[in-house]
């Protein structure tokens, strides 16, 4: 677990580099070769090595290839994740975007950089309606910034994209019921959400108060993934004021596994929009 972006010099350590760099230290140390042997097949130093499995640099594929060969690692599947990491973490250090100049704190524009270069995200809410799915009036109750509100709605374009970000969101009855904004800001936020659940890459499901206290409610994350599902998944964790990354491990695969717990606890997505429904012409 680690919080974002920690810096050294002018290097940068970011996200997706360090969950590529510690799948290649587990490759690494299951073969029971050191950094020396990996710096050796590379030409590199040792201290090469360390850099990029901390994440303080990009990797370049033929490296990957050919660490992944020193460690016999042939699955076309675990060299193509990484592979396809090593690629998107080499753009995302170069890319320049609507983020850059977003008044965003900095581990929030991380992962909206790292959103808009996701196949896939899950998201659990506890107390606030998914920032993809917000309208402008529930943003502006949240922060009267008009560039906050303003970079918070570009990152919605996503949802738009080709292909299109495939959302995947439960929401706990509680947050439908908060008056964020008052009656009619959150009239019309409940619409909407009724209304962008229906697009074909986005489910909205509710998780109702009747289900009584489930693990997860503490704590709101995100799992994001850039490949297959499973594949170098990320979870970004809502802790207040210090949100953290979980970078693979146990730990992506418990919350995913918590995810999908939560999620067969909620009602379906009809009954859900039936629900968001019910309760927007309640206001």
């Amino acid at each position: 677990m680690t919080a974002s972006q920690p810096t050294q010099g002018n290097s940068t350590s970011t996200v997706l580099g360090r969950r590529l760099g510690g799948e290649l230290t587990r490759l690494r140390t299951t073969a029971g070769l050191t950094q020396t042997q990996a710096a050796k097949t590379l030409s590199a130093s040792t201290g090469k090595i360390a850099k990029m499995e901390g994440g303080w640099v990009p990797i370049r594929d033929p490296d990957i290839r050919a660490l992944c060969d020193l460690y016999n690692v042939d699955d076309p599947t675990v060299v193509g994740g990484l592979l396809e990491l090593a690629r998107i973490d080499r753009e995302r250090r170069k890319a320049k975007g609507w983020w850059n100049d977003a008044p965003f704190s900095p581990p929030m524009k991380e992962y909206a950089i790292l959103e808009s270069a996701a196949r896939a995200i899950k998201t659990w809410q506890v107390a606030f309606i998914p920032g993809l799915l917000q309208t402008s009036g529930y943003v502006r109750a949240l922060n009267p910034d008009d560039h906050f509100v303003q970079a918070r709605l570009a990152r919605q374009r996503r949802l738009g994209d080709d292909p299109p970000l495939q959302l995947n969101a439960l929401v706990y009855e509680a947050v439908l019921r908060n008056l964020v904004g008052g009656t009619q800001v959150m009239r019309e936020q409940l619409e909407h959400l009724a209304s962008v659940s229906q697009q074909p890459n986005v489910s909205v499901r509710v998780l109702p108060f009747s289900a009584g206290a489930q693990l997860g409610m503490g704590c709101g994350f995100s799992l994001i993934s850039f490949a297959d599902p499973g594949a170098m998944d990320l979870v970004y964790m809502q802790v207040p004021r210090h949100p953290l990354w979980l970078e693979g491990g146990e730990g992506v695969a418990d919350h995913d596994e918590l995810f999908e717990g939560i999620a067969q606890q909620a009602l379906s997505e009809s009954d859900s929009r039936a629900f968001i429904s019910s309760l927007s012409k309640g206001l």
